[in-house]
């Protein structure tokens, strides 16, 4: 890299840094510091939703399955991911949103305590957290590899870099330091992706290349199924992704709940889910194409950055390497968010119920040291990684894989279909599903990626619906929970309620408001931290 590359780099990092300060004073409770209390308009809500799905392992191992195998990448990933959204956009949105709105919910997980019972979001909190510390340590990897690439910085050296500089802007400006920070990483996205494709097309020959090139590539290139890609594996990848990105991701479900309101954050999402759809296949052209400019590379990882050290000249390698930061680094503050928040409102206080007695600036002091003690985990066990296949192992065979049956329980919970189904469904449908991964991980020879991502999601969701159809469980306070995300509250209702979520009781704590119909957030309702862990 020159000195230009340098420059680009060093104001992309100091940008952030800004970013951080500037949010910090937009910050002044928990509410504003996880879910910026419904503030963010519903565009930068869906742009943020798009962004927070990306991360440098896209320039790394999903760059490697378009060198190898064309264009099948796109059908894979970024096809089922838009198809998906637009689907949960009518279903799971505008519910997350009103989650916040009518309950003052800061954690995607709050709501769970009322809806199943303390056990069975305690059981989904940790192992959704143990999943994340992992899949955040193959993003640091993905981005360390890059540097490596590019700049000959030793691993450590980059996991460090970016860990420190993340953990900086997220703990002090929390939700809007995050959501300010992808509408950044969008405009140079868009401009680093664009420049790329102008000089891969130039390299090929103009713009005709956009339909002459397939001739010209490897066999097979331009089919949809393709090489380890199999027609299960992207039906399995739609399920999957289906629920994750409608809030099985926790963060994506955070960006719901950003909106003003739930008709906003469906507003949101369908924005989100058109920018799967068409942005992703101009990112991967010159992934696709790549064969063609640097025939031969050894390890297909490294062939994104052997493309753009071919065609790009100084400054914009760097500005490209600013994209990758800015990819890992908002996914990551964003996971780390969520995450804070699933400890500081669902863990924690069960763990130290003192912690639910705290001050709105004491939650907001150990708010952020849980931000800087995820961080610095998944940084530890990312340098204790070996880098060689960990990405790709993470990304499908862990994370892909077990986010199914953790995610539906908290996802169909929401759905007025199911709200006879009750904690039984809920815990045997997660335990199922994970006992099924574990066994076609570890105790079967020969599971094809698409069984492994595939059927335990299909176990938890026959065990989750079977059950709850064999063995409904009525509950009036459940049923009342869920019924109240139909609609959104009134202007006049969502201020009242504000002003009590954010009251300081004269305990020094911050509760839950109350409901005058006797719905959830009453008396004896889901606020209770005598009866469960909160929501608020």
């Amino acid at each position: 890299m020159a000195a230009p590359d340098w420059i680009v780099v060093g104001a992309y990092f100091f940008v952030m840094l800004a970013i951080g300060v500037w949010s910090k004073t937009r910050v002044e409770n928990v509410a504003d510091f996880f879910t910026a209390r419904g503030r963010v308009p519903w565009w930068l809500s869906g742009i943020s939703h798009h962004m927070s799905g990306y991360s440098a392992i896209m320039f790394v191992t999903f760059a490697a399955v378009a060198y190898d195998y064309g264009v099948t990448v796109y059908f894979w990933w970024p096809l089922t991911i838009g198809l998906g959204i637009g689907v949960g956009a009518f279903l799971f949105a505008p519910r997350w949103n009103r989650l916040r709105a009518r309950h003052g919910v800061n954690s995607p997980l709050a709501y769970l305590a009322v809806r199943y019972n303390l056990p069975t979001q305690q059981v989904l909190a940790y192992s959704g957290a143990a999943l994340k510390v992992v899949d955040i340590a193959a993003k640091w990897v993905a981005i360390a590899v890059l540097l490596r690439g590019f700049a000959d910085i030793p691993l450590v050296w980059g996991i460090g870099l970016t860990g420190v500089c993340t953990m900086f802007y997220v703990t002090f400006g929390g939700l809007w330091a995050d959501v300010l920070t992808d509408f950044g990483q969008f405009v140079i996205q868009a401009l680093a992706g664009f420049a790329m494709l102008y000089a891969v097309l130039a390299h090929l020959g103009g713009v005709s290349a956009l339909w002459t090139m397939w001739d010209r590539l490897p066999e097979g290139h331009g089919d949809p199924v393709a090489g380890t890609v199999t027609t299960g594996l992207i039906l399995a990848f739609l399920l999957v992704k289906t629920f994750e990105y409608n809030g099985g991701m926790w963060n994506l479900a955070q960006r719901y709940m950003s909106a003003p309101s739930g008709s906003r954050a469906r507003k949101s999402a369908l924005l989100s889910s058109a920018l799967w759809l068409v942005w992703p296949f101009v990112l991967f052209l010159p992934m696709i194409a790549a064969p063609l400019i640097v025939p031969g590379v050894a390890d297909s990882e490294d062939s994104y950055i052997r493309l753009a050290q071919e065609l790009l000249p100084s400054g914009l390698i760097g500005l490209l390497l600013a994209g990758f930061f800015s990819h890992t680094m908002a996914m990551v503050a964003s996971d780390a968010n969520v995450i804070t928040a699933v400890i500081t409102r669902d863990l924690a206080p069960v763990l130290v119920p003192r912690i639910k007695r705290m001050t709105q600036r004491g939650q907001l002091f150990f708010a952020r040291v849980t931000t800087v003690a995820f961080v610095t985990a998944s940084m530890a066990l990312a340098l204790l990684s070996d880098p060689d296949g960990f990405i790709m192992t993470v990304v499908v065979s862990i994370v892909a894989a077990t986010m199914g049956p953790i995610s539906i329980p908290l996802m169909l919970g929401l759905l007025p279909w199911f709200k006879r189904t009750g904690p039984l469904a809920a815990i045997t449908s997660w335990a199922g599903g994970l006992a099924v991964w574990a066994y076609l991980y570890w105790g079967t020879d020969g599971a094809s990626e698409a069984m492994t991502v595939g059927i335990p999601v299909l176990t938890s969701l026959v065990l989750y619906v079977g059950i709850g159809l064999l063995r409904p469980e009525r509950d009036a306070r459940r049923a009342a929970l869920v019924d109240s995300l139909g609609s959104d509250p009134s202007e006049e209702e969502r201020r009242a309620l504000e002003r009590q979520f954010l009251a300081d009781p004269e305990t020094g704590g911050e509760r839950g408001g109350s409901d005058e119909r006797g719905g959830p957030g009453g008396p004896g309702g889901p606020d209770e931290p005598r009866e469960t862990s909160g929501v608020r």
